[in-house]
């Protein structure tokens, strides 16, 4: 079968062109400091091949034999925000489940069971503790969507998490990777009580923080030119430069570029049509239009606070935004969520081509319509992350 650009979800290689996601992390350093018992952070925006990433990093470990490396996406947790024992169970659930995937065996879950009677403020770390010891391996463990928890519920995780970091390898795993959108040193927590809780300090045994970046020039034209040898179908080489500007290789557009114009649009899916910037040109303009999932939670962003006090300043002056002006923890927000781009001895800017059509129109349209809600707070509760905010922070 025919392999496809991929625009939802983790690549699989036999179904999707794909950048081999393990060239695009550092892995000497991320096994260095996998090495060393380390805890670190992996994060990027949305759609940017982090869960690809950590399930092609997890195999590589695993087929390498030291360690049992085990990915779980915890985002399950979320909906239960404040409740600590759901949270905690939810996350506990989860990983047994991933355990058993990897290990084939029913150990993690009857482990789990053993588990359930403990309270929630140690059960996590209980239940890791106990895993480690059981098994014949150092754990290492991929905590995918960890921003996603919030509250009560994920200052639990995190301090469970750091509770047991002196007895690893033999009874707490070796190393943690927390992935998310942000870095964990940047979230400002609010707890039931109202009070805030910083993620470096739920956290502080973090060693440090890799962000994954987009693709380069070179990754976007080997994973067109794979459409190319598989399919023979030609794109005019003014295409790629066309998509540089339109992209910047954020990894969503560039796949759903090709695939909107070798897929959906239907006469290009004779592949001896060839593909010229015009079309490229279409293609652009009906992703803005269509207003896919990446554009729809791109848009639903410029209706917070924080990004409009960043936005708005390099939108009225966009050669010479002054970025003194912008309190630094929306820049740092805004920027983790790959909207601008912040590059050393330059100005703030709107990240990517796309974007830049995409923001004034979308402003144009709404006008920062007044009645709609929007968060009232600089750093609103409880992560900065997905702009989740407790009931009173918002007006």
């Amino acid at each position: 079968m025919e392999r496809f650009f991929n625009n939802a979800g983790p690549n699989n290689p036999e179904d999707c062109y794909t950048i081999d996601p393990l060239s695009r992390l550092d892995l000497d350093d991320i096994l260095m400091l996998i090495q060393r018992k380390r805890y670190f952070v992996m994060h990027a925006p949305r759609q940017t091949g982090k869960t690809s990433c950590l399930l092609a990093l997890r195999d590589y470990l695993n087929k390498e034999g030291r360690y049992i490396a085990v990915y779980a996406n915890i985002e399950g947790g979320q909906a239960a925000r404040n409740n600590v024992a759901n949270v905690i169970g939810a996350t506990c659930d989860t990983l047994a489940e991933r355990f058993r995937m990897i290990l084939h065996t029913k150990l993690p879950l009857e482990i789990r069971e053993e588990t359930r009677s403990l309270t929630p403020e140690t059960m996590l770390s209980i239940y890791l503790q106990r895993l480690s010891e059981a098994l014949p391996k150092p754990i290492v463990l991929f905590l995918d969507e960890i921003d996603a928890l919030v509250g009560d519920g994920l200052v639990s995780v995190l301090r469970q998490l750091r509770s047991g970091y002196d007895n690893r390898p033999k009874s707490f795993p070796q190393s943690i990777v927390l992935c998310g959108v942000r870095d964990v040193r940047d979230y400002r927590i609010v707890l039931s009580n109202q009070d805030i809780v910083t993620g470096g300090s739920a956290f502080n045994i973090k060693t440090e923080s890799l962000r994954l970046g987009n693709f380069t020039r070179e990754e976007i034209h080997e994973l067109y030119m794979q459409h190319t040898r598989e399919t023979g179908q030609v794109f005019e080489e003014e295409c790629f430069d066309m998509l540089w500007e339109a992209t910047e290789g954020q990894p969503w557009l560039v796949n759903a570029l090709g695939r909107e114009v070798t897929e959906k649009m239907k006469e290009n899916r004779d592949r001896s049509v060839r593909i010229t910037v015009e079309m490229m040109d279409r293609a652009k303009e009906n992703l803005i239009y269509r207003r896919d999932t990446h554009i729809d939670i791109l848009i639903d962003k410029l209706r917070e606070e924080r990004v409009r006090r960043v936005i708005q300043p390099i939108l009225a002056n966009e050669d010479e935004a002054d970025e003194s002006i912008i309190p630094s923890d929306n820049v740092q927000y805004v920027v983790d969520l790959g909207l601008v781009k912040k590059e050393r001895g330059n100005p703030l800017r709107i990240s990517c081509g796309i974007y830049r059509e995409i923001i004034p129109r979308e402003l144009t349209w709404t006008a920062w319509d007044a009645s709609a809600p929007t968060c009232s707070s600089a750093s609103p509760s409880p992560t900065a992350t997905e702009g989740q905010c407790s009931a009173s922070c918002w007006s």
